[in-house]
C-alpha cells in the first residue's frame, strides 16, 4: 500500500459530498461511497470510563464494538487480567503504547519497555503515541525504527497517531515522516491538526493526502480550528466541521476497500478537558459513552458496516 498507488488513487478517486447534513449522514448508503462492503472493525475507548475492566468490556460487547483500545498495562498480572477478559467477552484488543522521560533517550527506553508489554499481548494493533514535536529528525526517527523492525519481526501491526505533543504533531513534519518511510502506517486523528493549524485543513489539501493513503486505523473524533473536539456531532451548528471529518474518512473508506485492506476505527471522544463543561460546575455538557455510540453508529450507516 504505497506511495504511487495511494498519491494516483486520491487524484483519481471521487469522495462523497461534503455538503451532506447531519441527518442524510446517518442515512446515506454504502453505494454512495463504495461499489462493495468494506471491512471495518470499531473499537470502544475506556477513556473517561469509571468502572472496571470488566464492566468496561461486558458495555462494549452489549453495544456492538468489535473491540476495545486502551493503554498497555504496565503491571504483567494486569495484563494477563486483561487479556482473559477480552477473550471472555469475545473482542479485539487495540493498544496504545506511549513515552515519558526527562530527556530524549529516557523516552526512548521507556517506549521500547512499552512496546514489548504490548507485543506480548499479541494484539490487533498497537498505536503509539511516540516521540515529542520538539526532539528534532533524528532522535524522533528511532523510534519509528524501533517500531519498523519490531512490526516486521512480530507481524503485529504498528501505528504512530497524528497527535499533538508527539512525533507527527502537524502535517509538514508528518510529510517529511511519509517521504522518508514509504511503509509508515498511520492511526488518523486528524482532530488534532484542526487545532494545531487552526483551520479544517481546506489550504493543505496535497498535504493531506499524503496522510489519508498511509492510514490504517482512525480515531473518530471532530474537532474544528479552535479546538481538539466539538461537544456533540449531533449539533448542526457543527456541521462544517463534522462534514469535513467524513470527506477525509470516506477517502480512507473508499482507498482501503478497493484495495480489499482492513480498516479499523475507534470511536475516541473524550472526557473533560476534552469534552466541554458547563460553567461553575464543571459539569460535562454531553455524556461521552453516548456521544461515542452517536459516531459509532453514524460509521455504521454511512459504510453499510455490518453487524
Amino acid at each position: 500500500m504505497h506511495n504511487t498507488s495511494r498519491r494516483s488513487f486520491i487524484k483519481e478517486s471521487t469522495t462523497a459530498a461534503i455538503g451532506l447534513s447531519l441527518i442524510n449522514m446517518m442515512d446515506a448508503k454504502c453505494t454512495e461511497i463504495l461499489d462493495h462492503e468494506a471491512d471495518i472493525e470499531i473499537y470502544a475507548t475506556d477513556w473517561g470510563f469509571a468502572g472496571s475492566t470488566e464492566e468496561f468490556c461486558a458495555k462494549a460487547k452489549a453495544a456492538g464494538y468489535d473491540g476495545i483500545e486502551l493503554w498497555i498495562p504496565q503491571d504483567d498480572n494486569e495484563a494477563d487480567n486483561l487479556l482473559e477478559i477480552v477473550n471472555r467477552h469475545n473482542l479485539k484488543l487495540g493498544l496504545l503504547a506511549g513515552n515519558s522521560g526527562s530527556n530524549a533517550d529516557e523516552h526512548f527506553s521507556y517506549f521500547e519497555k512499552s512496546i514489548s508489554k504490548a507485543l506480548r499481548l499479541q494484539p490487533e494493533f498497537i498505536n503509539c503515541h511516540a516521540g515529542k514535536d520538539y526532539f528534532t529528525f533524528d532522535q524522533n526517527k528511532k523510534f519509528i525504527d524501533h517500531t519498523m523492525s519490531q512490526s516486521k519481526n512480530s507481524g503485529i501491526p504498528i501505528y504512530h497517531e497524528t497527535h499533538r505533543g508527539r512525533i507527527l504533531f502537524c502535517t509538514p513534519i508528518a510529510a517529511q515522516f511519509i517521504d522518508a518511510y514509504e511503509s509508515l502506517e498511520l492511526t488518523l486523528d486528524i482532530s488534532h491538526w484542526c487545532c494545531v493549524h487552526e483551520s479544517l485543513l481546506q489550504d493543505q489539501k496535497e498535504l493531506i493526502e499524503k496522510v489519508l493513503m498511509q492510514t490504517s486505523h482512525i480515531h473518530s473524533r471532530v474537532g474544528f480550528a479552535e479546538a481538539p473536539q466539538i461537544p456533540d456531532p449531533n449539533d448542526p451548528q457543527w456541521k462544517e466541521a463534522v462534514d469535513a471529518h467524513f470527506s477525509w474518512w470516506d477517502t480512507v473508506v473508499k482507498y482501503k476497500s478497493d484495495h480489499n485492506q482492513k480498516l479499523t476505527m475507534t470511536a475516541e471522544f473524550g472526557p473533560p478537558p476534552y469534552m466541554w463543561t458547563q460553567l461553575g460546575s464543571g459539569d460535562p455538557v454531553a455524556d461521552v459513552w453516548d456521544v461515542n455510540l452517536v459516531m459509532k453508529d453514524l460509521w455504521i450507516k454511512r459504510y453499510n458496516i455490518i453487524k
